[in-house]
């Protein structure tokens, strides 16, 4: 498969990247939200904006409305979202939760699916249970309780779980918490009694939340796939999140980019434009070459996935950890090559090395999935 996009999917491209310019940019959206405090992070007006453009609908089959697209699409606006660094909840709404919710039973479907649909409703997923990207353990317990179940635990930073009407809860139905096999998937509605949330607001402003269940039933319908084996589940989840940070990373990678290359052919020193400097233009040329790769192996995984492919798995790895290290590359350039300013919140260069510090830490780091790569190819 070739490593561009098809004539559709350029068309896409082009629609996000004028809608996310004009309307997600970082004065109309990120500094707004940020400078009043907002306890969401984001703004709701814009999320009904991508439906009526159809983008909350883009990895919903159209069986339920949807675009029925595929992980391609859905990264060419995540890109654009990383470029524009806008606060948004479609990479936890749109692409983890939708991802979940498509293997739900009809009512569930019919039950949550509309109001994503109709950019009414924000969805989180709570799979982390520590500082740290292990979803391989699994504490928090989901236990028989009538014609139900009762589940007990904790979950930390839940991206938009403040804002959620309804989170996508991993919790283990039986065995040991480090067992592959034991996992079911629950959707659990905002006001389930028992389920409380403290807001904390992470390093790029967006809002995340630890999250404590306490005794909290659900009936037998909030399951989402089957009761024990939803562990393939999780990882199609975990997949669809981690390729979509990386789509994002590749996103935030190329804005700054482009924002250090305007700056080089503006600022001037001993009388000449720094991009003169055969220094400078190296580094830049070596990023570029970067972020290029790095998004190569991100469509890649994407056509993977999409595909199917039983190679998909470690090829998410792959790019997820690539278009970390490419943007934490950019961002760091980024700052330095603007100089003292570049540390000061009046230029957007320091926003993008926020941005990048938590995509990083979203669904596992470099040395995670580095670790991943590793293992999955017999070391």
């Amino acid at each position: 498969m070739p490593l561009y996009h098809t004539e559709d999917q350029a068309m896409l491209a082009d629609t996000a990247r004028s809608f996310l310019a004009d309307e997600g940019n970082i004065a109309k959206q990120l500094r707004h939200w940020r400078d009043i405090g907002c306890k969401d992070g984001f703004g709701h007006a814009l999320w009904k904006q991508f439906a009526e453009l159809g983008l909350t609908g883009v990895l919903v089959a159209e069986a339920d409305g949807g675009l029925g697209m595929g992980h391609v699409e859905a990264g060419i606006v995540l890109e654009e979202i990383g470029r524009n660094l806008t606060p948004s909840p479609f990479l936890t709404s749109a692409v983890a939760a939708a991802t979940a919710l498509g293997a739900g039973s009809d009512e569930l479907r019919g039950r949550y699916l509309p109001g994503l649909l109709a950019g009414d409703s924000v969805f989180a997923v709570a799979i982390d249970e520590g500082p740290k990207h292990r979803p391989e353990r699994i504490k928090t317990r989901a236990a028989r309780a009538g014609n139900g179940f009762k589940l007990d635990g904790a979950k930390s930073f839940v991206i938009h779980g403040g804002s959620a009407d309804m989170l996508v809860v991993a919790a283990r139905t039986s065995g040991n918490d480090d067992d592959a096999e034991g996992i079911t998937l629950f959707a659990v509605p905002k006001d389930a009694a028992g389920l409380s949330q403290d807001a904390v607001r992470l390093v790029d402003s967006s809002m995340a939340t630890h999250v404590k269940l306490d005794g909290v039933l659900v009936d037998a319908d909030a399951v989402i796939g089957e009761v024990d084996g939803g562990r393939d589940l999780l990882n199609k989840v975990l997949a669809a999140g981690r390729i979509g940070a990386a789509a994002e990373s590749v996103g935030v990678a190329g804005g700054a980019f482009d924002m250090t290359t305007t700056y080089l052919k503006q600022r001037k020193q001993f009388g000449k434009l720094i991009g003169e400097f055969q220094a400078l233009q190296h580094r830049a040329a070596h990023l570029y070459s970067e972020i290029e790769i790095a998004r190569a192996a991100t469509i890649k995984a994407q056509q993977l996935l999409d595909a199917g492919s039983d190679k998909a798995e470690l090829m998410v790895s792959v790019a997820k950890a690539k278009a970390g290290k490419a943007a934490g590359l950019a961002v760091k350039e980024g700052v330095q090559m603007h100089g003292g300013i570049g540390m000061t919140d009046e230029y957007d260069i320091g926003l993008y090395m926020k941005r990048d510090r938590a995509l990083a830490e979203f669904m596992g780091d470099v040395y995670y999935h580095a670790e991943r790569v590793a293992q999955l190819t017999g070391y």
